[in-house]
């Protein structure tokens, strides 16, 4: 058991490691804020977004697939989650409205048929 704990400790270390060369961390000294640029393996960007120095995640955040295809917006205010966040799934388009982490409404549009759902 002792070994397997030792042998997942050591892949985990090495994915944590090897993901952490695809995360580009610049500071913009105007707004204090930490700008991140993660990438797919491919290397093709998966999200760009926000931290505060001390790590929360603020602001925009934006995901995107291996194609580059955007596939979310998301927006935090000091880590908690805040506004509208869209996800995108071929033709549907779900709007989630957050405040203070909490969901306040759900709606699904389908963009081929114009159809929205609660």
């Amino acid at each position: 058991m002792k070994k397997l704990f030792i042998a997942f400790l050591l892949v985990s270390m090495s994915i944590n490691l090897y993901a952490q060369e695809n995360k580009v961390l610049t500071l913009n000294e105007d707004t204090s804020l930490i700008e991140a640029k993660i990438y797919h393996d491919s290397g093709v960007i998966a999200q760009t977004g926000f931290y505060t120095t001390d790590g929360l995640l603020q602001g925009e955040w934006i995901s995107y697939d291996a194609e580059g295809v955007k596939t979310a917006v998301a927006n935090y205010n000091k880590g908690r989650k805040e506004g509208t966040w869209l996800f995108y799934t071929g033709d549907v388009l779900k709007e989630v409205t957050y405040k203070d982490s909490k969901i306040l409404a759900v709606s699904t549009w389908n963009r081929d048929l114009g159809i929205m759902s609660n």
